[in-house]
């Protein structure tokens, strides 16, 4: 089954970019007005996330963001043929040093990033350009013959996948040696209960303490990395190193996530249509009595 797969995908693949968009553009409107995908999700989201704005400006980023979304998934299809060369042209690191200065510094750095598009073309990116072995957490898909071909696209080139349901024993082999490991910051965490909760777009939710304190158990080097679209099918990334010791840096519990969640909102406000707003962001809702002692802010 995979290999029908990988052959019937891969064919699809060589098909020029703009014929590729064309499909695209159709399964949007099938997606937005046909089938309206999550679209309460999306509209709720972009309310609470920008009250300021008018229903019409909302409505056009939903739109944006419905295309950057199928765009996202035909892409990443693209990645099955795609050349190095051409990869590091779609997808340019302005700062690639931020990253790499570090290797004789330091031995451990962690990325923490939002869910931005297009995520698969920056783990591709990078992983080539990194000096350090570059390490991506994932989850296994339940259908065997699609997970392994999403491990074949994104393993393509240099980046190491590491299995969310696994992470202990496949990580072990590279945590005694150089890594950059990416993160992303603004998932929901699996309990709200034991997570910190801070302000994002003004209304609380619950934040995943992980990289914060992986960081600081470990001492190790944190950059935020944003990254967004420049025009269709290419895109820019901005590194910014945030600390290489941030356990002195940031000895208060919680200071290190709310920088992250601020680094976070900022981007997605001059990008709004790049962001992943299908995804329940404030499905929890907080309660003085149960979180008060957890807030960050």
């Amino acid at each position: 089954m995979y290999a029908f797969l990988y052959f019937i995908f891969y064919l699809f693949s060589l098909l020029p970019w703009f014929i590729l968009y064309f499909i695209s553009d159709g399964i949007y409107i099938l997606v937005y007005y046909v089938f309206g995908y999550r679209k309460k999700v999306v509209l709720n989201n972009l309310q609470i996330a920008f009250p300021e704005k008018t229903e019409k400006e909302r409505i056009r980023i939903a739109k944006d963001f419905y295309h950057n979304f199928i765009d996202n998934f035909i892409e990443t299809l693209k990645l099955i043929s795609i050349s190095e060369k051409e990869m590091l042209r779609r997808f340019k690191t302005n700062n690639i040093n931020v990253l790499n200065d570090l290797y004789e510094k330091v031995d451990k750095v962690q990325i923490i990033t939002g869910h931005y598009f297009n995520w698969e073309f920056a783990n591709l990116s990078v992983g080539i350009e990194s000096k350090f072995p570059f390490l991506v957490v994932y989850m296994p898909l339940k259908n065997k013959s699609f997970n392994k071909l999403i491990y074949t696209i994104r393993t393509k080139f240099k980046t190491v996948l590491i299995s969310a349901t696994n992470y202990r024993n496949e990580f072990k082999k590279y945590s005694s040696g150089k890594y950059s490991l990416i993160l992303v910051s603004d998932q929901n965490p699996g309990n709200p209960e034991n997570a910190y909760w801070g302000n994002f777009f003004g209304k609380k939710t619950p934040l995943v303490k992980g990289p914060e304190k992986g960081s600081k158990q470990n001492n190790t080097a944190v950059i935020y990395a944003d990254f967004y679209k420049i025009k269709r099918g290419f895109y820019q990334l901005d590194f910014e190193l945030i600390s290489i010791n941030p356990r002195e840096d940031f000895k208060k519990e919680g200071t290190l996530t709310k920088l992250l969640l601020h680094k976070i909102e900022e981007s997605i406000k001059q990008h709004p249509a790049n962001y992943l707003w299908s995804h329940k962001k404030w499905k929890h809702e907080f309660d003085e009595k149960k979180h008060g002692h957890l807030i960050i802010d």
